[in-house]
């Protein structure tokens, strides 16, 4: 007799939207960066919506839905080491599991690294970040350092990292980007599911905002161009 399958939402739309929203962020990051020149402009825009969108999830991370929030995926060495072992449990394959926990705090962790440095970066020619003048020169000669020869390569590596995951797991039948398009996962145990509803996407909405002010405002901070 087949078990009972649950259909649970997982990923509310909040969440669903900032992994998107990155991901053409990051993309139109990568692409306006290679180009240079006058494609510097929206690079920069590019870069203050990442910022925007980390903002907001590290505070959706505290009070996001039951899935999204930091503590259902913060695993002890332990856990990480039985899952590898193969004798994970049945909720490691609700939301994010060890490994995919690791990936995503890599992921999040170097983003707000590059863009940063990129808050900090100066190219000597005609773009500078927000933040250059209120640094040291020196400080501001690593920040460019690790934003145009070692960010970008850490982030490329778990870029591939990360779809080579999403490969794997298509084929061996679990299929992670159905999930996050739609928000639910079909599964043989009950879990408790993430809070979706209007008044939660309404408080998403709200923090989004407030994140987004906060990023104009660091980007006036530049200095006035003479």
């Amino acid at each position: 007799m087949s078990p009972a399958i649950h259909k649970v939402r997982v990923w509310d739309l909040p969440t669903r939207f900032f992994h998107w929203a990155l991901v053409l962020a990051v993309i139109g990051l990568a692409i306006s960066g290679t180009i240079g020149g006058n494609a510097m402009v929206w690079h920069f825009r590019f870069g203050y919506s990442v910022l925007t969108l980390l903002l907001f999830r590290i505070i959706w991370g505290l009070v996001g839905g039951r899935w999204s929030r930091f503590g259902a995926f913060i695993y002890s060495p332990q856990s990480v080491f039985n899952y590898l072992q193969g004798r994970g449990k049945s909720e490691h394959s609700v939301g994010h599991s060890p490994i995919g926990a690791g990936s995503v705090f890599a992921m999040l962790g170097f983003l707000l690294a590059q863009v940063g440095s990129g808050l900090l970066s100066d190219d000597e020619i005609a773009f500078a970040g927000p933040l250059t003048r209120f640094v040291s020169n020196a400080t501001v000669s690593l920040a460019t350092n690790y934003h145009k020869n070692i960010g970008k390569w850490v982030l490329l590596a778990l870029v591939v990292l990360h779809i080579a995951a999403i490969v794997f797991y298509l084929w061996r039948k679990h299929n992670l980007v159905g999930a996050m398009l739609h928000g639910d996962k079909e599964l043989v145990t009950r879990v408790p599911p993430s809070r979706d509803d209007a008044a939660s996407r309404t408080a998403a909405l709200v923090v989004l905002a407030a994140c987004a002010a906060l990023v104009y405002w660091i980007s006036t901070l530049a200095a006035p161009a003479f």
